[in-house]
């Protein structure tokens, strides 16, 4: 179910608005759509990115 609604965001913020020139162009571009969806990427439950989520404890602590 993770892996399903992940290729759900995917296909529809990256995969139908973008066309690609080459396979290769889009390895790039896909290895960086997984970089902004890990890392900056604002989750509509947290309302924070997941570096964002992740290093609020650390400023706690």
């Amino acid at each position: 179910a993770v892996m399903e609604n992940f290729f759900g965001i995917m296909k529809s913020e990256f995969l139908y608005l973008k066309r690609f020139k080459s396979i290769d162009h889009f390895k790039i571009e896909l290895g960086n759509y997984i970089d902004y969806y890990n890392t900056r990427r604002i989750k509509a439950k947290l309302k924070l990115s997941p570096v964002q989520y992740r290093t609020q404890f650390v400023h706690v602590a």
